[in-house]
């Protein structure tokens, strides 16, 4: 997962933008709402860019027309500043000599920018990137050599990034810097490239070089070079041979969208830890003031504000009502005022129920505030303040990774709120955050290590006429989002409930082999489920079970078990909704069904 795509190319002869809007078309899955190009013609710089999809912005702007053999292109998902032709990459620094593009977040951004506004510098846009053009511009003063500027410039950069860099005065170079983002360079015999994906090159070259974390790169027309950015030394690394298609590409490898998603979410987490902290902070005090609070959302980003009310309560003693978006107003409408708040949360920005509940709110002058991963969308309009999810693009029909960076902004709030109640001391604070830094390598290590189980349970379940999903406490909204994942892409009739109510109606239905999968962590539920799971069992239910790794009694009471790995009780959604992320995918393709293409569901739903 990433943001936004970019793309550079150096050549030997001929112009450098047919072959950019080419390179970046493909590259269109990972960013469309604005696009762009830069090229250096002679001794000045070349832009074009606009608001839309490529062929929308191409139209109106031609791109071309862009003369010049030495250019960079960017896609753009965004996630600091609302579309605009202002916003759109390339950005230029205040000479207007320097253009960057970039995939990634600069978590340090506002502080550098501060500096920066103080030395003089002006800056027009409202991305995190236009402090990189300025950075370089202010170590040209001093440094005369742009490769050398650039290192130092990037020094001072906190954050995940690829950039590609131009500097008119220096027209045959394009520098490359790379962290935690993707960024490959093409080697070629009538240039070289570089591109967030292989895709935008392998017409031209098959022989590929990936930049590896805190590296920085130049290509020219004949040559490139590697550098460390820790110690300035040159890095040998030869090109591998690649043998590639777009269409591998596009999917990074995997048969399906909503298989790469699945496991882009160790990177989607991180982006989500680095939302703008003014921005949380004073959503949080918004929350913190108000009277009563309102989580609302639809399907998936309901059980995202399910999960979170059970935070809201125990990181900081804040009730909150969690309320499926289409009833709101209905049950709750004329019960608001304006010391009532709202946090709506919806992927899309463009869910009609939301979208209705938030023009009734602020009719009531209620506070609207929102959780979207659409910078653009109708959402972010309507509220007073929202935050940005960063997961990027979710191709596929059913959420996931949208889903896990919901639950992780959900936590962040809690424990600001928390903070601000003085629920938690600073060191209670301090110490959840470490544990929170921590989800996106736990979940990779998840993913890897229960596949080969989970693939196991598929084929045990896909020939099933029902299945149950039952958690309790914080996982009971994991239990019916695991269920629904199930319904959406393999269609087989699915049950979800709290486990305390099972013997309250539900367990009438358990015959011999019904598969029941209980979400299981030591946490504070762990002896009561277990009473649920024997009663299950005593029936002749199938105990699938996800629990952790050394719980022997667990274990010794269920016929199938996915061990996981111990964790704090708040972070458990987060990291328990994987497996059944996997389990529905490997179930629905078992059963001859394109999970990202669900019968008779849309990614977002616009009508109620």
């Amino acid at each position: 997962m990433f943001m936004c795509r970019i793309f550079a190319a150096a050549l030997a002869e001929g112009k450098v933008s047919p072959i950019l809007k080419i390179g970046l078309k493909r590259l269109e899955y990972g960013g469309y709402d604005s696009a762009g190009m830069a090229t250096i013609n002679g001794d000045h710089l070349e832009i074009k860019k606009g608001v839309g999809k490529i062929d929308e912005v191409d139209k109106a702007v031609n791109f071309e027309s862009l003369e010049g053999n030495v250019g960079i292109a960017h896609n753009r998902w965004a996630t600091h500043g609302y579309p605009s032709v202002t916003n759109a990459h390339p950005i230029v620094d205040c000479t207007g000599n320097i253009a960057v593009v970039h995939n990634g977040v600069i978590e340090n951004f506002l502080e550098l920018k501060e500096d920066l506004i103080e030395k003089g510098h002006v800056f027009k846009s409202r991305t995190d990137t236009e402090v990189v053009a300025h950075l370089v511009e202010e170590e040209l003063k001093e440094e005369k050599d742009f490769v050398n500027a650039c290192l130092k410039a990037i020094k001072k950069v906190e954050g995940s990034y690829a950039l590609a860099i131009i500097y008119s005065k220096e027209p045959d170079k394009i520098v490359l810097v790379k962290k935690e983002s993707p960024l490959y360079l093409g080697i070629g015999k009538d240039g070289n490239f570089a591109s967030s994906d292989p895709v935008a090159f392998v017409d031209k070259t098959n022989l590929m070089i990936p930049l590896e974390d805190y590296e920085l790169a130049v290509i020219t027309p004949y040559y490139y070079k590697i550098y460390s950015i820790n110690t300035g030394n040159i890095i040998t690394r030869k090109p591998t041979e690649i043998n590639i298609t777009p269409q591998m590409i596009e999917k990074g490898g995997f048969p399906h969208y909503m298989l790469k998603e699945i496991f882009e979410q160790p990177t989607s987490l991180y982006y989500a830890m680095n939302i703008q902290k003014p921005y949380l902070e004073a959503i949080a005090e918004l929350m913190y003031r108000s009277k009563i609070n309102f989580l609302v959302g639809a399907g998936t980003s309901y059980h995202s504000c399910l999960a979170a009310s059970y935070m809201y309560s125990k990181l900081a003693g804040l009730a909150t009502i969690p309320v499926v978006a289409s009833e709101f107003i209905h049950q709750y409408g004329n019960t608001l005022d304006p010391d009532t708040s709202l946090l709506l949360v919806s992927q899309s920005g463009e869910t009609a129920d939301v979208l209705k509940v938030a023009s009734f709110a602020r009719m009531k002058a209620s506070t609207v505030m929102a959780i979207t991963n659409v910078v653009s969308s109708t959402i972010t309009r309507l509220s007073r303040l929202y935050l940005v999810q960063q997961a990027g693009p979710e191709i596929g029909v059913a959420a996931t990774k949208t889903y896990t960076s919901q639950l992780l902004i959900h936590l962040l709030l809690a424990l600001e709120i928390g903070k601000k109640r003085e629920k938690i001391s600073e060191e209670e604070f301090k110490d959840y955050f470490a544990k929170i830094r921590s989800i996106p390598k736990i979940a990779e290590s998840i993913l890897k290590n229960t596949e080969q189980k989970v693939k196991e349970v598929a084929e045990i379940l896909k020939d099933s006429s029902h299945i149950f999903y039952l958690g309790r406490g914080i996982n009971t909204a994991t239990a019916f989002e695991g269920r629904l994942k199930m319904l959406e892409i393999a269609y087989i009739p699915s049950s979800a409930f709290s486990a305390g109510e099972s013997k309250h109606g539900p367990i009438a239905l358990i015959e011999k082999n019904t598969p029941v999968i209980f979400v299981a962590p030591n946490d504070s539920s762990r002896r009561v489920i277990l009473g649920n799971i024997m009663e299950i069992k005593s029936r002749g239910g199938k105990i699938i079970t996800l629990g952790n790794s050394d719980d022997k009694e667990l274990k010794e009471v269920s016929d199938i078990y996915i061990e996981m790995p111990e964790s704090e009780d708040i972070l458990t959604p987060i990291l328990y909704v994987l497996p059944l992320q996997l389990l529905a995918y490997y179930t629905a393709v078992l059963r001859g069904l394109d999970p990202d293409k669900p019968r008779n569901l849309a990614k977002s739903v616009t009508v109620e």
